[in-house]
């Protein structure tokens, strides 16, 4: 099946024990035994069930499922958060007291994540320009477990080879992580560029609604058997959620399409505004990024962000004035959502770290919606007019 066939049939059949095509939400905490025998079954593992929620649910198991045959993986476990998904990754796979090379510009949640948590656990970790292939390879240490990257990346757009990448990683015996969240397996499919692990926020593009918070890590059975030792930690989806995400998932292709439509009219727009210093966006020719971005997406996605002249209190000014753009970090939703990654997002960056990766501070980020582009734009122009 092509890929927008997938994200309404791939993985799903009607319930068989009602034909519902919707399936139920199994909103429980725990589940009935037949008898004792049985219940000392399920825990063994001999046979195969459901004992509680935090272990396992249908709809949290048919979730994952959906997710791994959407990105052509083997396997996939689903998380409370995108953040506790990387964790999730980081804790299993990197381990105590050893090193993962992470691209310099990340999400800002991971990025503190990296910085502050992972150390707690004796996890180092090397920031690097993915985008320089020999400086990538000179990173890795005698210790170095995973290489894990963003493309697109948050904020910057910025795009990175995952073939190359991966390349490298496996010459030295790694895995090579991909945080697909902004392409969604839509437009990116990591793992047929020889990706390993895909890590996804189902909060954003995959539920799509803005109403429900989850991760998502996709790869090999060995890989998600490792890491469904977190249940023990308690950092497990839940039922509604999961439903919640199985719905958006139905329109995530036609949504996708007019994000992406909708992003680029905006990016041209944006590039000829004269208040604007310098758009972000892959499918812009001017895009450092943009041959690669042509090779290993099938379009360039729904998130656009530029440079306003002017500085910080430009972008300020800007952001002040919207009035049909909804002034919120996250990503994804149906509506236009605007925000100021060096004092929002990405705040988890000092202002020299900022500069240092080209998150400067008059740039702004917006993850175009769908609604009409012409009423998109008469609001953003209507905002640079006031600067």
């Amino acid at each position: 099946m092509e890929i927008d066939t997938k994200v309404v049939h791939g993985g799903q059949h009607p319930d068989p024990s009602t034909g519902a095509v919707s399936q139920p939400i199994y909103q429980t905490s725990t589940f009935a035994f037949k008898d004792a025998d049985h219940g000392a079954r399920l825990f063994k593992k001999e046979e195969k069930g459901y004992i509680y929620t935090r272990l396992g649910n249908p709809n949290i198991d048919l979730l994952a499922q959906k997710l791994a045959v959407l990105e052509g993986a083997k396997a996939g476990l689903v998380f409370s958060s995108g953040s506790a998904a990387i964790f999730g990754i980081m804790f299993c796979i990197a381990g105590k007291g050893n090193n993962i090379v992470s691209d310099n510009i990340i999400y800002g949640g991971t990025y503190a994540q990296f910085m502050k948590v992972l150390p707690k656990t004796g996890i180092t970790t090397t920031f690097v320009d993915a985008t320089q292939v020999e400086e990538l390879e000179q990173s890795i240490k005698p210790d170095t477990k995973l290489i894990f990257i963003e493309t697109p990346a948050n904020p910057t757009l910025k795009i990175i080879d995952i073939a190359k990448c991966a390349e490298i990683a496996h010459k030295h015996n790694i895995p090579l992580v991909v945080d697909n969240t902004f392409a969604t397996p839509c437009l990116q499919r990591p793992i047929e560029h020889k990706a390993d692990i895909v890590v996804h926020s189902m909060t954003k593009y995959l539920t799509g609604h803005g109403d429900s918070i989850g991760g998502v890590v996709v790869g090999k059975e060995e890989v998600i058997k490792e890491l469904k030792v977190l249940n023990d930690l308690g950092a497990c989806y839940n039922p509604f959620g999961a439903w919640l995400t199985l719905r958006g998932l139905k329109t995530l292709a036609v949504r996708v399409e007019r994000h992406s439509k909708n992003a680029m009219e905006l990016a041209k727009f944006l590039e000829t505004h004269s208040k604007v210093e310098k758009v972000y966006y892959p499918g812009l020719a001017s895009h450092p990024g943009y041959e690669i971005a042509r090779r290993q997406m099938s379009d360039f996605g729904g998130m656009v962000s530029f440079e306003v002249r002017g500085g910080r209190e430009a972008g300020k000014t800007l952001i002040n004035s919207v009035k049909l753009c909804i002034v919120a970090v996250s990503l994804g939703d149906t509506d236009t959502l605007i925000e100021h990654p060096a004092s929002m997002t990405h705040s988890s960056y000092s202002d020299e770290e900022c500069l240092k990766v080209g998150i400067k501070p008059g740039l702004v980020r917006i993850s175009v919606g769908i609604e009409n582009i012409k009423d998109i734009i008469a609001d953003l122009e209507r905002g640079l007019d006031k600067i």
